[in-house]
């Protein structure tokens, strides 16, 4: 691999001083503070009509500047998921409707000068209902009499491709296959079959939901907003209020965490309709409680899934059937699905011959699902792996044997990753590096500690996506600076994941110059070219690619300016740190390029550059845990997780590497202890931090991650993504571990205690 100057480099990160001394840098630290607060009654019914709704006392309460209901919002409807256009999410929300779909959906917007005026008017609102009967359970939401979405403007713009079916209570529905599958079937010695299930999670990132908006000098609307979507925001406030894009600027400010929450408009409708119907700022800041209840949380899903495989351990077929309860909306309904096959069968791309993925997604009438980091790769990894973890028991052949004997390696083709070819994988190796770290060759799968607890080993591995091919679009605008340094200017979200370090790097390597001579603006619709946004792990793939064209068109241009200045051939010519020079010795610096460059009109020194990629390039990672279980209480104790990642060329080891510990901790949780169950009438029980358990530092055990890389080269520098794929691991791997304690494996997570102590029972 080549020497780099900045690349691979553990660079501070741009923002690190700014976050650790605790300056201004969150939405609710830079607006003005002096605006309306806008708070939302919200339904108390998952399903009802809402009959009359009386504000008039509501409204005389000092204070309150206005109350709005459904009769006031534009009658249209839009999709609220943070997708390129045109989305594959069903046009399905109003900003206000006269049918509520779920327990928490908002009924009215208020907005007053203070919070305590707001919460008084909100108890003087008298809502009549007609409460209808829900539909709860997603296996008979499908065709069910009762509908969800009724209305007869609901609409879609990816019909022929989803079959989305409203009538049907239907947001999707896939099929993709290859091969000759039950021949394939029928030459298996042994086959698993089971369905798998996963419940819904929440992101609980630190920041909740929140926005601010304004009307500029220009009588436009400005949203400042703690979101990862600045350009599909502007067009979503757009649909919703039917007012021209044109007239909405968007701007990011730093995040507090969104983990795909935020890649959906939960909270900039409700201030941004106040404010164009006032002309007055206002801010809306969701509650933890909101955030639990009326959020944008993980998919429930349902995995039915058989494998099969000769007696020597070989995987012939794989056939996989994901039911998604979307809830009450479609947001990201058509496209987390896919994820589910897509992102889990082309692992065993090595010996399988025929493959079967159908998925259908749902509506029912509880919280609307969104995205999430993993964005349902965790879903069906989770029950291919686990799978795959009982096959090799069954057949008594090693996991980690019958992964070698199966596994995509590089140069494959992949029917079942959209007929793309494994340009860059070192899964091998991957799986080899994590050996040797866990030392998995002398750990018995189970030791009994001799006091009611044994501790335990598992295995799984996984893979991703680095963008979505076609689609994703990445900008970066690079301008020389009149010091001499460089100005970058990108659309994507830094969310806390150091993307606008990772982007100064890739700049400072084309550049040849310190990262601290790169300065990052980021993030507003008015200034930065058109970016897709910060997801579908495309970052530093895309947009890291659009700052590489971006700056080696620069280099070249300060390089022609350059040749004319001092009368030499451009070939002869080189960057070095600050200056151009040329063989003899002669120079000239940056700031007197920077200078010189009025002169030539005809070669600019500020250069935008536009990326998309025909292909995703999978990264790829092996996870092994041990835990140590206590068989009388069921309780699970993580003590040791090794990651092992593929992400290509790793940009920036200390992002790297906490975005991999990051994603690990999440993907316990997932496993061991977030959970979302409802009441009989659809309301949320786990609507605090209290109650919805997250991992502690005290749950993690001990981390331990290395990189094992390829080189992409569709990729900057040879990288590839990693913010996704890290969570996907640990809920087989922990399942495989589990069985390893007790001899029995898992089927729905999280593996609580009571599961486990249920499955000894049995």
């Amino acid at each position: 691999m080549a020497e780099f100057k900045t690349i691979t480099k553990p660079v501070m990160k741009k923002d690190a001083m700014q976050l650790v001394t605790g300056k201004p840098v969150y939405t609710d630290d830079i607006i003005n503070q002096d605006c309306l607060i806008v708070k939302l009654l919200r339904s108390p019914h998952a399903s009802a009509i809402i009959e009359s709704i009386d504000t008039k006392i509501a409204q005389k309460v000092p204070g309150i500047e206005a109350i709005y209901t459904y009769k006031d919002v534009p009658q249209v409807r839009f999709s609220n998921a943070g997708q390129t256009f045109p989305e594959a999410s069903p046009y399905d929300h109003q900003i206000l409707d006269q049918r509520v779909r779920y327990v928490g959906e908002p009924v009215a917007i208020i907005a007053g000068e203070s919070e305590a005026a707001c919460l008084k008017a909100m108890k003087l609102i008298k809502v009549k209902y007609q409460v209808l009967e829900p539909v709860f359970d997603m296996h008979t939401a499908k065709d069910n009499p009762i509908l969800v979405h009724p209305e007869e403007n609901w609409r879609t713009l990816s019909y022929d491709f989803y079959k989305s079916d409203n009538k049907r209570n239907l947001v999707s529905h896939e099929e993709d296959s290859h091969g000759d599958l039950e021949k394939a079937f029928a030459e298996c010695d042994e086959i698993v079959e089971h369905t798998y299930h996963c419940k819904a999670n929440q992101q609980a990132m630190m920041e909740t939901f929140r926005t601010y908006c304004e009307i500029d000098t220009y009588g436009r609307l400005h949203v400042i907003s703690s979101t990862q979507i600045i350009y599909h925001v502007r067009r979503i406030v757009s649909n919703a209020l039917q007012i021209p894009k044109s007239k909405v600027r968007v701007t990011k400010p730093r995040i507090g965490g969104g983990f795909g929450a935020k890649q959906t408009s939960i909270s900039e409708v409700y201030p941004a309709f106040v404010t164009w119907m006032t002309k007055k700022p206002s801010k809306i800041i969701f509650t933890r409680k909101e955030c639990q209840i009326a959020g944008s949380p993980r998919h429930e899903m349902e995995m039915k899934i058989r494998v099969g495989a000769t007696k020597d351990g070989h995987i012939k077929a794989i056939d996989l059937y994901v039911l998604s309860n979307s809830g009450a909306y479609g947001d990201h309904g058509p496209t987390t699905v896919g994820l589910a096959g897509h992102k889990s069968i082309p692992l065993y791309t090595g010996g399988m011959e025929a493959h079967r993925f159908t998925a259908d997604v749902v509506y029912t009438n509880i919280q609307s699902a969104g995205a999430f980091r993993g964005y349902g790769a965790p879903q069906g990894i989770f029950a291919l792996e686990s799978a795959v973890n009982e096959l090799a028991a069954k057949l008594n052949i090693d996991p980690i044997k019958i992964r070698e004997m199966n596994m995509l390696k590089e140069g494959m083709h992949m029917d079942a990753y959209f007929h793309e070819d494994a340009t860059a994988c070192a899964l091998d190796r991957c799986m080899e590096k994590a050996k040797e770290m866990f030392d998995w060759d002398n750990k018995p799968d189970c030791v009994d500690l001799g006091n009611g607890k044994v501790r335990s080993k598992g295995v799984a591995m996984a893979m991703q996506g680095s963008c979505i091919s076609n689609l994703d679009v990445g900008s970066a605008t690079v301008r020389l600076t009149e010091d001499g340094g460089y100005l970058l200017v990108i659309g994507a979200a830094d969310m806390g994941t150091g993307c606008d370090t990772v982007l100064s790097q890739i700049l400072a390597e084309c550049m040849d110059c310190d990262v601290d001579d790169v300065e990052v603006m980021s993030a507003d619709t008015d200034f930065s070219p058109y970016d897709s946004g910060s997801y579908a792990s495309s970052t530093t793939y895309i947009t890291g690619m659009a700052t590489y064209k971006a700056g080696m068109k620069l280099k070249e241009q300060i390089l022609k300016i350059s040749a004319l200045k001092l009368n030499k051939p451009i070939e002869e010519l080189t960057m070095e740190s600050k200056e151009v020079v040329a063989p003899d010795g002669q120079s000239i610096s940056l700031v007197d390029i920077a200078t010189a460059s009025m002169c030539f009109n005809d070669i600019p020194t500020t250069v935008t550059e536009t990326h998309t990629s025909p292909v995703s390039p999978p990264p790829y990672m092996v996870g092994m845990v041990e835990i140590e279980l206590d068989k009388e209480t069921g309780e699970v104790e993580v003590k040791d997780y090794v990651g092992v990642v593929d992400c290509g060329t790793v940009m920036n080891e200390n992002l790297a590497r906490v975005q991999t510990e990051g994603g690990i901790v999440q993907g316990i949780g997932m496993a061991l202890m977030e959970n979302v169950t409802y009441t009989k009438k659809g309301a949320i029980f786990e609507e605090s931090l209290m109650n919805y358990k997250i991992p502690t530092r005290l749950d993690m055990g001990v981390l331990r991650t290395a990189f094992e890389s390829s080189y992409e080269e569709s990729g900057p520098y040879g990288a590839k993504s990693i913010g996704e794929l890290v969570i996907d691991t640990p809920c087989p791997a922990i399942n495989h571990a589990i069985y390893n304690a007790i001899g029995k494996f898992l089927y729905e997570v999280p593996f609580t205690p009571e599961k486990i102590v249920m499955a000894q029972d049995e």
